[in-house]
């Protein structure tokens, strides 16, 4: 195994206060990297990436020298999935379609970052335009597993403790799935809580930017600086109701996932949580492939004057995906965008009936499938981003094989801040 602590929140404490030195930590960071990567293959080569983050980490405590006036994320070394444009880097989209065609100003995401004080690491290995055509990114926890995707080389990286945070995105399950085959923290916030400007999109729709972390508490502090508006919320008094939606959505799962799941639900029901079995998402079926189109016809409109200019530098399933979404109508289209509404009303009415705090369900079918040539299934983070609705997934123990397993909680649309709250109480009651 690779995998390496590097928890957000306490190092970023240290940094500020001066407990821990900067240079140093870098350092320390790029002796794990340089030694790693070839191995976990996480970030996409830098040539003298150490004397680059040596000059950004020196101007950084030049403008910063009192430990007081120091901003949230001092220090913070950042991955950034490589559909991110990054000033001074090149955003490739993990293809061989020629960049300039991508070419943009620096991502907001990014900018608010840099503001935070963060250090950006580099630019870390995704799929194919955020599908499912995988990079040479391996699962720090077992080399011979996928690390999942979309978001796979910054799932990896906070894993292997190249970095304490780095952005991903999800258009149907890119960061809550890589997160739980890494065992670390992924977060996706309410639809359009983090700005997408300068993200390569995939689909304008569903586009959704979320973070890794290897901490909650690190979770609510990257949060506070990319939520738009952050509003911290006193931690609840009692545990969180949680809603279990059985039924075929849950029965997508694999056995040994269903079990895992299972185990937990009693613990945590042992440890004071009310857990409410609620029929839901009957058409899991449909939703998946309604879903689907409307991200294919996005991407293929995305992609409709340089695909016809580069088709044969487009690897097969995105090459696929393209012609599918190129026979979706705007009609059909427009109906689907609508239907992301119509399952978020849906979804909140049956929390409101039967007085459901968060939705709970496991963060992947079961532990990360073996090889390297696919990213794994998604389908229990669909119906949730498809609504829009914040998502978290919380490392929840370890398969037979030793790979690791997640739980992914979900709340109302909008209410990021409370979703995170119940997940550090369950965390203090030692239920996770």
């Amino acid at each position: 195994m690779f995998i390496h602590s590097a928890p957000l929140a306490l190092t970023v404490q240290k940094l500020r206060t001066g407990q821990m030195d900067l240079i140093a930590h870098l350092d320390e960071m790029c002796d794990r990297l340089e030694k790693l990567d070839s191995h976990i293959q996480a970030m996409l080569p830098e040539p003298d990436r150490r004397s680059r983050l040596r000059y950004e980490a020196k101007s950084l405590q030049a403008r910063y020298p009192e430990p007081a006036g120091r901003p949230p994320l001092y220090g913070a070394l950042v991955a950034i999935k490589d559909i991110f444009h990054v000033s001074g880097f090149v955003t490739a989209a993990g293809s061989a379609v020629p960049p300039e065609l991508f070419a943009g100003p620096e991502a907001t995401c990014v900018q608010m970052l840099r503001d935070a004080g963060a250090i950006i690491l580099g630019k870390s290995v995704t799929t194919e335009f955020a599908y499912f055509e995988p990079g040479p990114t391996r699962n720090p926890h077992n080399l011979s597993h996928t690390p999942g995707g979309s978001s796979s080389g910054s799932a990896a990286a906070v894993a292997a403790g190249f970095c304490t945070l780095s952005l991903g995105s999800q258009t149907i399950g890119s960061v809550i799935r890589p997160a739980a085959f890494c065992g670390v923290i992924g977060f996706k916030p309410t639809l359009h809580r983090i700005p997408t400007a300068g993200l390569v999109y995939f689909s304008r729709t569903m586009d959704q930017i979320g973070f890794f972390t290897q901490d909650l508490a690190g979770t609510a502090l990257a949060a506070s600086v990319l939520c738009e508006p952050w509003k911290p919320v006193s931690a609840p008094a009692t545990l969180p109701v949680l809603g279990v939606p059985t039924g075929p959505y849950l029965q997508q799962a694999e056995p040994e996932g269903l079990q895992a799941f299972e185990q937990h639900l009693s613990k945590l029901e042992t440890m004071g949580c009310i857990i409410r079995r609620v029929p839901g998402l009957p058409n899991i079926g449909e939703l998946n492939t309604l879903h689907r189109r409307l991200t294919f016809a996005e991407f293929a409109r995305e992609h409709s004057e340089i695909y016809a200019m580069h088709a044969p530098l487009y690897r097969k399933r995105t090459a696929e995906i393209i012609e599918i979404g190129k026979k979706v109508s705007d009609q059909e289209l427009a109906s689907a965008r609508a239907n992301c509404s119509a399952l978020k009303r849906e979804l909140e009415a049956t929390m409101t009936h039967e007085g459901i705090d968060l939705w709970v369900s496991p963060s992947a079918l079961g532990p990360a499938p073996e090889g390297i040539h696919a990213t794994g299934d998604p389908n229990m983070n669909l119906p949730w981003t498809h609504a829009g609705m914040p998502a978290i997934t919380l490392p929840a123990g370890q398969a037979r094989n030793g790979l690791p397993l997640g739980l992914q909680f979900v709340a109302r649309f909008g209410e990021d801040e409370q979703l995170i709250a119940s997940c550090r109480a369950l965390e203090r009651r030692g239920c996770l």
